[in-house]
């Protein structure tokens, strides 16, 4: 995500590093290249204007660190910006107590993923313990009721949807009644949209803001759309009045132009970004743990939760005394693949360590690749992948034909995967080791 700028920041805090101290010249320089990198990232003229005259007057002032060097002071002026401009804090939903209804309302232009996003909130609500219905109220766009009654169906959450019907103020008032006897305590209205805003639809969308008396009003705005997502952001935030953006598409999002100026424009924040299309392919926005990723710093309270949602504790222990005693088996590699896929791809995660930024090549993270790998296992017998020794010549083709692929990736693979576990071994061993490897990942 937002990979253009961010190559560009690390690229100047690396032509910073090199310097003896921090000069207004080369301030000036690097605020130059900045400002050029933002505008390519397509982010507002008035936001980059008071983002980089903000990094001068902090880069020259009095307050400057003699100690630090200029590449890491430089590198956390620009950080504190972009948390700064990004929405300071994450902000949470602001919901009513579990005994009282809640209506979140999800506004947007058609294509934007809004009722994609429903299911998505939902399914998360749910996990935290609330008890969401979901309101099928975009009567324009066709197969719209069908998409989010389907998703419904696989989030296991209820779509009140009345198919036939042309009035959603209506369907609106009918599905919160139904939400008040079966006890739910949130419901979200999923809104139709238009091409681009006009009157029809912001005169619907009053009248339905109106009946629900939403807790929270949400732009739902694709990030790949830059500056137009602040232009869409005012205009319902004019007619209507938002009390936050969902970002969606933010993986696919290397500019940033439209986080970067939604809060600054707008200042409405950013609640949650979409990152794929699975339904638990939604989450919160931390202002701080972004900014740390677009300047290759990582991300670790990101990861391990992302850890802990995939692996329990009772789990980790097994694989850990698995590592030490050189027992992980081939099903174990397996069950990583399958965890890892869970957490996302791998140039996500890879994003999410410290210093990892630009040290892995691409041919490395070719996730294409480990598909193959991830055929051959499942082409294995248990009893080959719980000893991977008994895996002879004769095995080796059977396993080729099975997966579809050769037996030099057979025998490839097999190599691999004695590598991983002879450097577990050592890593769960060697103390050193550990420390050496995380001070590479730049951990410590």
């Amino acid at each position: 995500m937002l990979e253009r700028l961010s190559d560009k920041l690390t690229q100047i805090a690396r032509q910073l590093s090199g310097k003896a101290s921090l000069s207004e010249k080369n301030v000036q320089e690097a605020a130059e290249e900045i400002k050029l990198a933002l505008l390519e990232a397509d982010v507002h003229l008035r936001v980059v204007r008071r983002f980089v005259n903000r990094v001068i007057e902090e880069a020259t002032g009095e307050h400057v660190l003699k100690s630090v060097s200029p590449g890491q002071q430089f590198i956390k002026i620009v950080y504190d910006r972009l948390v700064q401009f990004l929405g300071d804090s994450r902000q949470d939903l602001e919901l009513k107590g579990p005994d009282t209804q809640s209506v979140i309302l999800l506004l947007g232009l058609q294509g934007s993923g809004k009722t994609t996003t429903a299911a998505k909130l939902a399914k998360r609500l749910a996990g935290e313990g609330r008890r969401p219905i979901l309101v099928a109220a975009d009567l324009v766009r066709p197969a719209a009721v069908d998409q989010l009654v389907q998703l419904g169906s696989q989030v296991g959450l209820p779509v009140h949807s009345e198919p036939g019907q042309t009035d959603p103020v209506g369907v609106v008032k009918r599905g919160l009644a139904i939400a008040r006897k079966q006890q739910r305590d949130v419901v979200i209205i999923d809104t139709a949209g238009r091409l681009q805003v006009d009157e029809p639809l912001m005169k619907e969308l009053e009248r339905i803001h109106a009946v629900s008396k939403p807790a929270e009003a949400l732009l739902v705005a694709d990030s790949m759309t830059g500056q137009s997502a602040v232009d869409v952001a005012k205009a319902f935030d004019d007619r209507i009045g938002l009390s936050g953006v969902i970002l969606t598409k933010f993986d696919s999002d290397t500019r940033g132009g439209a986080a970067l100026s939604l809060k600054s424009i707008t200042g409405k924040p950013i609640k949650f970004i979409g990152v794929g299309e699975k339904t638990e392919d939604l989450e919160p926005f931390y202002p701080d743990r972004i900014a740390s990723r677009v300047l290759g710093m990582g991300d670790v309270v990101s990861l391990v939760e992302k850890v802990q949602e995939t692996i329990d504790e009772k789990e980790a222990l097994e694989l850990q005394a698995k590592m030490a005693g050189a027992t992980f088996t081939l099903e174990d590699y397996l069950a990583q693949f399958q965890r890892m896929r869970k957490m996302g791809s791998v140039e996500s995660i890879l994003e999410m360590i410290p210093g990892m930024k630009g040290r892995v090549n691409e041919e490395d993270l070719d996730e294409k690749e480990m598909k193959h790998e991830e055929a051959i296992i499942l082409s294995m017998t248990l009893r080959e992948r719980l000893n991977h020794r008994i895996i002879g010549p004769p095995r080796r083709k059977r396993i080729a034909r099975g997966s579809g692929t050769s037996v030099y990736d057979v025998n490839r693979l097999l190599k691999k995967f004695e590598k991983t576990r002879l450097m577990m071994k050592k890593m769960t061993k060697n103390k050193k080791y550990q420390a050496q490897v995380m001070s590479q990942l730049g951990v410590v």
